[in-house]
């Protein structure tokens, strides 16, 4: 296979009838590692929306139970690109979402901008930092994606296409980014999480390099001294050069879902989706009744 093949498959592709697959082709063929941190900073800039900091502070789930949240967070919404909505493990991860979501008050307007994140953070990432732009098929594909989950959830107002996605994300960042004592404390908890993925003498190196990557929206949001500008060109650029890299390595083969991600660390002997999330319910009926392992051949 061709470094541009899989591109010139999704380019026949109509991505609107089968947006989702495109979507699994981008961001488990192409890009997965990309997908994987912007998804990681679309989840984070959210907790600059004090309404939505605020609550994960009280919850506790990402200030004492980081892994966990991260990981099922991750494993929730990667089922459903793994293997569709209309599949017993799509429908099971999207009823788990739903039970969690309605366990507390959250408006229509956090839950659709949290959506926006979703579509408009990998866009934003990989026009960055990839070893290619994404092609207008996956921008669309994307945006249908993400909406069809948004009907799923019950979010109203579910933007039509990319451009209504990121009008209402700029604009509702923009109203409600903002300083609070708890969403600080969620967002370096987050950060600490992933310093704990290295080294601990990487930490410190780690944070700075996170830091350099975040906007001046969010570092205000948060109180965080602005990096300087040396630091945050030396990260940026290094990020940049690993997707020049990328763009000269054979394409992937095989795909690459969330599950396999070696940050995925809290369930070494496989996990089932209904139990997955906070307040597991007792009872609930759902297809993944055996173990499910990082590499497993589903």
């Amino acid at each position: 296979m061709k470094r541009f093949e899989r591109l010139d498959q999704i380019r026949r592709m109509d991505p609107f009838r089968e947006a989702s697959e495109i979507y699994r082709l981008t961001a488990a063929y192409e890009f997965p590692w990309d997908f994987t941190r912007a998804l990681e900073l679309a989840l984070y800039r959210t907790y600059a929306v004090p309404s939505i900091g605020r609550l994960l502070a009280e919850t506790a789930e990402l200030t004492d139970r980081s892994q966990k949240r991260y990981d099922d967070t991750s494993l929730l919404l990667d089922a459903v690109v793994e293997h569709g909505f209309g599949s017993e493990q799509g429908r099971t991860a999207i009823r788990r979402i739903n039970q969690m979501h309605r366990s507390y008050d959250i408006s229509n307007d956090d839950m659709r901008y949290v959506l926006c994140t979703f579509v408009v953070m990998p866009r934003r990432w990989i026009d960055a930092y990839g070893w290619r732009r994404l092609s207008r098929h996956e921008i669309v594909a994307s945006a249908v994606h993400y909406g069809t989950l948004g009907r799923h959830m019950g979010v109203k107002g579910v933007p039509e296409s990319y451009e209504e996605f990121e009008a209402c994300l700029d604009a509702y960042e923009e109203a409600h980014f903002a300083w609070d004592e708890g969403a600080r404390r969620v967002s370096d908890a987050t950060i600490d999480l992933m310093a704990s993925w290295y080294p601990r003498p990487l930490a410190p190196l780690l944070r700075s390099s996170t830091l350099a990557l975040l906007d001046e929206p969010l570092l205000r949001a948060f109180r965080y001294p602005a990096p300087s500008a040396t630091t945050r060109a030396l990260v940026r650029r290094a990020v940049r050069a690993r997707g020049r890299v990328v763009r000269l390595l054979p394409p992937r083969r095989a795909p690459h879902y969330a599950r396999q991600n070696w940050e995925i660390k809290g369930y070494p002997n496989g996990y089932r989706l209904e139990e997955l999330g906070t307040s597991p319910v007792p009872g609930v009926s759902g297809c993944p009744v055996r173990r499910i392992g990082r590499s497993a051949a589903e």
